[in-house]
C-alpha cells in the first residue's frame, strides 16, 4: 500500500484522474498530458489538504467552539498556529470504496458521534469523468436522532499551465468578499469587491496579489451555474463550475508558502456551502434533519488554449 492510500484510476476520453481512499482525495487530474490540479506522488503523504474533501464543515471554526440549538461543543484544535478547528473531520480518515469502474469511483464513510460533533453522518463521495470533465459530488445523510449542523467543500488547487499563479489570469463572478483578521483569517465583514484588488469579475492577471478569502454574491451563467476560469497567457487553463444556490461561497487561495516547493504553484478554488466560522455565525449552515440528505456537485474541466484550438 502506498503512503497516500489505495489508488483508484479513472479515465474517459482525454481525461484521467486518480483518487485515494485516504480522505477520499483527488490525487491527480489530467487532460491529455496536462495537469489540471496540483497533484502529488502516490508514495507521498498528502501535502496538507491538497485534493481533500472537507466535511462536516469547510474552512475554520474559531477556537473550535460553537453553539448549536442551545448546546455548546468543543472541537479539537487542528490549526494550532491560528487556534482554529480546520476543514472538518474526514480529511485524514480512510473511506470505504463501494463502487469502482473505469470512469468513476464511489466512496463512503460513516462519521461516528464524537466530542465536539455528536452527530452521526453517512457520507458519500463520487468522482465521475465524462466529456465535460470531472464531476465531484459529496453527499451526507443524518443517521442520528437530532438535527445536525453541516457544510462541505472540495479542496483542489487548479493549474492553468507552467510557472506560478502570478502569470495566470483569474475570472471570478463574485460581487462581495469576506474581510478577515490577518492573524487568524476569521470573519470581520462582507465587503464589495468593486474598487479593491479582489475584483476579478473581468478576467485579469493575478500578479503578486495575495488571496486567502471567501467570496460570495456569485453571478450565474444562463445554465444557472457559476464558473471560475484560471488561464495561462496562451488562453489554456481550467474551469470549475457549480450551483451557486447550493454553494453561495467560494474560497480562493493563492497557495502562499514561501520557501516551500508548492509556493504559489496552484490556485485553490473551494466552492463552499457555508462561509468560514459558519458554525458560530449560522450563515448558510445546512440544518440536516434526522434521516435527511444533502448533496452537491462541482465540475472541473479543461479550457483549450490557442494552440489547442488552432
Amino acid at each position: 500500500m502506498t503512503r497516500s492510500g489505495t489508488q483508484f484510476d479513472l479515465s474517459y476520453g482525454d481525461y484521467s484522474a486518480t483518487v485515494t481512499d485516504v480522505g477520499a482525495t483527488l490525487r491527480q487530474l489530467q487532460h491529455g498530458e496536462r495537469p489540471l490540479v496540483v497533484g502529488f506522488d502516490a508514495d507521498e503523504i498528502r501535502p496538507a489538504y491538497r485534493g481533500a474533501v472537507l466535511a462536516p464543515w469547510p474552512n475554520r471554526v474559531a477556537d473550535g467552539r460553537y453553539t448549536f440549538d442551545g448546546a455548546t461543543h468543543q472541537l479539537a484544535i487542528t490549526e494550532p498556529d491560528r487556534g482554529n478547528a480546520l476543514h472538518g473531520l474526514v480529511a485524514w480518515v480512510r473511506w470505504d470504496v463501494i463502487d469502482h469502474r473505469s470512469d468513476q469511483v464511489v466512496l463512503r464513510h460513516r462519521l461516528v458521534e464524537q466530542p465536539g460533533y455528536p452527530y452521526p453522518l453517512e457520507l458519500t463521495v463520487r468522482y465521475l469523468l465524462d466529456a465535460d470533465g470531472l464531476h465531484w459530488s459529496v453527499g451526507a445523510t443524518n443517521a442520528g436522532e437530532t438535527v445536525a449542523p453541516y457544510g462541505c467543500a472540495p479542496h483542489p488547487y487548479l493549474v492553468a499551465g507552467g510557472g506560478r499563479v502570478d502569470a495566470w489570469s483569474l475570472q471570478l463572478p463574485a460581487t462581495r468578499y469576506l474581510a478577515v483578521t490577518p492573524d487568524r483569517l476569521l470573519p470581520v465583514s462582507v465587503e464589495p469587491v468593486a474598487g479593491t484588488g479582489f475584483d476579478f469579475a473581468t478576467a485579469r492577471t493575478i500578479g503578486d496579489t495575495f488571496i486567502d478569502h471567501a467570496f460570495t454574491g456569485l453571478d450565474a451563467d444562463a445554465d444557472g451555474r457559476s464558473r471560475v476560469h484560471v488561464r495561462s497567457a496562451s488562453g489554456q487553463g481550467v474551469a470549475m463550475t457549480w450551483d451557486p444556490i447550493q454553494c453561495p461561497w467560494v474560497q480562493i487561495h493563492t497557495a502562499d508558502r514561501p520557501g516551500e516547493p508548492g509556493h504559489r504553484g496552484g490556485l485553490a478554488v473551494e466552492p463552499m456551502t457555508c462561509p468560514p466560522d459558519a458554525f458560530n455565525s449560522g450563515t448558510d449552515v445546512v440544518r440536516l434533519a434526522p434521516g435527511a440528505s444533502h448533496e452537491v456537485t462541482w465540475t472541473i474541466s479543461a479550457v483549450a488554449g490557442q494552440a489547442e484550438t488552432a
